[in-house]
């Protein structure tokens, strides 16, 4: 769809989808070739990227079921408990176990190669295509899942209460849209304006333990962090304001609602009455 867009006219040549080809005969065809590899193995399909790795196979085929040991990539051989900490500057993250990096590529596949012999990250995703068919898919994620978490742990601390709502809004729409090919929509420009200046206190450390099959947030630190007890703690007193503040406050912001309720109870009153 994107050469469409910036190339029209170019021939797009897709062999295998326009042969229909099957896993089986691509199989038997390498086999007549003379091409030797571990063809047991080739039952899965294995797509592997910087993003994650997705595995689809005959238990994901149907709604229920889930894939064997063996076919994942990564095996777990990890045991125990390890704990790792990723630094962000502006959402971007640039440091694993204190380890710089000079692209975020790098630390991926860094933090990938902690946390992925932990088996963290494996699970069956089931998703919407465009066309509107269902698919189940195995996937491997370590390294995307402890970094989507760990930023979002730290997005909780450092950003008010309404730019988090709207930016989980605009991710939504985002991510789905990308996923579809739209990227050259110009609406994805505006959205990511938004996305970037939502980022500028995204900065500070968060820390995470490992374990097999498994993880856990311990926590953040930064210099932006809005859980402040200079301003009074969740539970106890707080510094900002009085019991007679929260009185009235409650009073004027229950005040609409309040009124509402009163109207309508006048209102069924007079109309039980007139019956």
């Amino acid at each position: 769809m994107v050469l469409n867009i910036i190339a029209p006219g170019t021939e797009i040549i897709t062999p295998i989808r326009d042969l229909k080809l099957s896993r089986e005969s691509e199989i038997e065809y390498l086999k007549s070739k003379g091409v030797e590899m571990n063809f047991e193995k080739a039952v899965y399909s294995i797509n592997k990227g910087l993003w994650g790795t997705s595995v689809g196979g005959k238990e994901t085929l149907s709604s229920k079921g889930l894939l064997p040991e063996e076919a994942w990539p990564t095996q777990v051989t990890k045991t125990g408990t390890e704990e790792v900490s990723l630094e962000f500057e502006k959402g971007e993250l640039i440091k694993v176990n204190e380890k710089a990096f000079d692209h975020p590529t790098e630390a991926i596949r860094y933090l990938q190669s902690i946390a992925g012999p932990y088996g963290i990250g494996r699970d069956i995703h089931v998703g919407d295509t465009i066309i509107g068919i269902k698919g189940r898919v195995g996937f491997e994620a370590a390294a995307p899942m402890l970094i989507l978490k760990g930023h979002h742990a730290l997005e909780k601390h450092v950003l008010s209460k309404w730019q988090l709502q709207w930016k989980d809004q605009v991710s939504q729409f985002y991510g789905t849209w990308l996923h579809e090919g739209q990227i050259l929509d110009p609406v994805m420009r505006d959205m990511e304006a938004y996305l970037e200046s939502s980022q500028r206190n995204v900065t500070g450390k968060v820390f995470i333990q490992l374990h097999p099959y498994r993880y856990q947030v311990i926590g953040i630190e930064s210099e932006f962090d809005l859980m402040n007890s200079a301003f009074g703690s969740y539970g106890e007193m707080n510094a900002g304001f009085t019991g007679d503040d929260v009185k009235g406050f409650t009073r004027i912001f229950g005040n609409q609602t309040a009124i509402y309720h009163l109207v309508k109870e006048s209102v069924n009153q007079k109309n039980a009455s007139e019956f």
